[in-house]
């Protein structure tokens, strides 16, 4: 059964056909066993490619190629890529299923036209990043807001490829939920250290990303409150823990 609707598929066919510049690749790493969603994220990339010829796609089995996957930095499964002339650094860990289905396919656009969708401004400041910074978004199939947290992370990454950003399903990859105290979405957590609850404008983010990269030491004080926010929220996860550990 396709996961694409007859009338998403007619849609989006007139989208490609008039904001596809160049060829998308997409590279889905999945693995055989103990992987719920594998075979369905393979499809959506293979259907997706069948509405337009200029998206590629690749589909790995991870145990087939460790070197690959350790080449891309991927570090569980179903993980999808979606690069362009490079790989920018986008990466999806769980099916881009429900509103994130959007986020994948406005990312396809963007590696196409070979350009991020944000402000110039952000844009400069940006590019100012000269070491690695890892952004992780934990969203659910059903937030409203988490597309657009995504997808600003990937648009990041566009700007600068130094910049990796990874969407974090959080039903698919409860240990993960778990690790990083994930108990509202959008959950972005920069660099392991720096993390917030909610969505961002994008002029909060950039800061953010900045701050992360150690080129501000001072944030505004409406990021430094959601980063306060956002601290007292991971301690009450560690008392609910050591409250439910037996």
């Amino acid at each position: 059964m396709p996961l694409i609707s007859k009338d998403d598929a007619a849609a989006l066919t007139e989208r490609f056909k008039d904001d596809l510049e160049h060829p998308a690749m997409i590279t889905v790493f999945v693995k055989d066993t103990n992987c719920r969603f594998c075979r369905e994220t393979a499809q959506v990339a293979q259907e997706l490619s069948q509405i337009d010829p200029r998206i590629e796609v690749e589909i790995i089995r991870i145990e087939d190629n460790p070197e690959r996957a350790r080449e891309l930095r991927i570090k569980r499964v179903p993980a999808t890529v979606v690069a362009g002339d490079r790989d920018y650094g986008i990466r999806f860990y769980g099916i881009p299923s429900g509103h994130e289905f959007t986020t994948y396919v406005e990312d396809v656009v963007s590696v196409s036209r070979r350009a991020p969708s944000l402000e110039p401004q952000s844009v400069r400041s940006i590019e100012r990043v000269s070491s690695d910074v890892n952004v992780q978004v934990f969203v659910t199939p059903t937030c409203p807001y988490c597309p657009k947290m995504v997808l600003m992370a990937h648009q990041f990454s566009v700007a600068n490829p130094r910049i990796l950003s990874e969407m974090i399903e959080s039903l698919e990859f409860p240990d993960l939920a778990q690790r990083y105290a994930v108990l509202g979405v959008p959950k972005t957590i920069v660099n392991d250290t720096h993390a917030v609850i909610g969505l961002l404008p994008e002029p909060l983010f950039t800061e953010l990303v900045l701050h992360a990269a150690g080129l501000v030491d001072r944030v505004p004080p409406a990021l430094d409150q959601k980063l306060k926010s956002t601290k007292v929220d991971a301690s009450k996860y560690e008392e609910y823990a050591h409250s439910h550990e037996h």
